[in-house]
Order: structure tokens, then sequence, then C-alpha cells
């Protein structure tokens, strides 16, 4: 016989996540456990990606959203660097075709500035050539740095202001949310981080103020489905109440 508890706590369940974010992090350390160069870490972690990407798709998750190269990471080794663009153009290359007919549409977030201009085409051709696909959203933030966007949204209607097209009166947090990179996305339902680090590292920070944390103790090239489950599972025990008193959708 079924446990009536059991059964109730299935009952008051939350509705799983139309939005995951990821902070994929843990590739250099989980190739320096390994004896391996750090490029063997961010290459395995391009093969999780993929996996992420599935596991979404299975998981009918509309919208996933992965931090890919922060705004910060040019501080890094020029060798590191460039080896990381390396990736991103054979990622689009390599896996174009099967995101396509798996109904990906690919959408990029964050600055052009200091990027390959043969890297900004190939990102272009993906987002021109999987604009129409529905079954998934894969958001990649890419040369992004969350307050760089704030302040750019901000510049945004500044600029409104100062050429009368809007009021300072009328400047709101919907309008300044829909001058971010992320206009038109809802915002996430459950973030995630890999590596056992707590922190947000400057990704998503106005779209993550309702946004439930998930906090993993594994390597990012270490991640597969039952990781994403076992979030999933974590995000649907909680109670989310958005100001109020109890489980809600915002507004």
């Amino acid at each position: 016989m079924s446990n009536p508890a059991d059964d109730q706590a299935q009952r008051t369940l939350a509705p799983g996540p139309r939005h995951v974010a990821i902070i994929m992090d843990g590739n250099g350390r989980w190739a320096a456990e390994r004896g391996l160069p750090r490029s063997e870490g961010h290459r395995r972690g391009v093969d999780a990606v993929k996996r992420a990407v599935r596991a979404a798709i299975a998981l009918r998750i509309p919208v996933l959203t992965i931090f890919s190269f922060s705004s910060e990471n040019w501080r890094r080794p020029l060798s590191e660097i460039n080896y990381l663009m390396g990736l991103m153009k054979f990622f689009i290359r390599n896996d174009l075709d099967d995101l396509d007919e798996k109904g990906v549409r690919i959408r990029v977030i964050g600055g052009t500035d200091k990027v390959d201009p043969e890297l900004l085409e190939l990102i272009e051709v993906a987002k021109a050539r999987t604009a129409s696909n529905t079954t998934l959203e894969l958001v990649i933030a890419f040369n992004y740095g969350a307050r760089d966007e704030i302040a750019k949204a901000a510049r945004a209607l500044a600029l409104k202001v100062q050429t009368g097209e809007i009021a300072a009166s009328d400047v709101t947090a919907d309008r300044l949310a829909g001058e971010l990179d992320t206009a038109g996305i809802p915002d996430p339902d459950l973030l995630i981080r890999t590596s056992g680090e707590v922190r947000l590292s400057n990704f998503l920070l106005w779209q993550c103020a309702y946004t439930e944390f998930v906090f993993l103790d594994v390597y990012w090239p270490d991640f597969a489905q039952k990781h994403l489950e076992q979030a999933i599972e974590i995000f649907r025990r909680r109670t989310r109440r958005f100001g109020g008193v109890g489980s809600m959708a915002p507004a």
C-alpha cells in the first residue's frame, strides 16, 4: 500500500523549472586532479554541454542557459583564451547540424568586443539557422558579465530619457529588463553551479532575483542527466513565495 504522507508530498511538489541556468565550473580542477592540462578539462566540458542539452530536451525544459565565457575570463593566459575560442568555433561547426535537427534554438548573450570576427560570424549563422526551432532555447552566455549588462541597459534608458523618447518617471524595473540581453526570455527558475563553489560570479544578477540556487559538488566535465534530475528534484521540493506567503508563479 502507498504511504499517505508520500502521496501528499508528491501532490504538493512544485512543477519543474521552465528555465534552468548553469554556471559550468570545475574544468580546470577536474583536469588538475587527473594530472591533465587545463585544455583537456575544457574539452571534456564541451562533452558535458552536449549531455546537458540532451538532458534538457529529455526533461522537457524549455530554456537552458549556460555560462560559457565570462567577460572577466579575458584575464586568463592568452593560450587558454585562444583554446576556449577555438572550442566555441568547434562546437558550432561540429554540432550545429545535430542541434538544428533536435529543434534547438541558439541564442547568444554578451558583448562582442575582443571576440574573433570569424567566431562572431559563426554565431550569427547558428542563430539565424535555428531561429524558428522550438524544442529548446539554448542561451549561451559568451563574453558575458551581468554588471556590464545592467550598466548597458541603464545607458540605453538614459539615452531615451535624454532624447525625450520616454520620461524619467517611465524608467521602471520592467523597462530596464526589456533592455537586457535576456529580453523576452523568462527569468531562470533554477540556477545550478557545479564544483561545490557557492557564488554567482557576475552571472544573471538581475534575472536571478527570485531564482532557486542548487550547488552541486561535481566538476562540470562529470555532469550528466542524473545531476540535472537531482537539482530539479531539490527545486521541486522548495516553496517559492516571490515575496508572498505561499508558492506561486511570478506575475
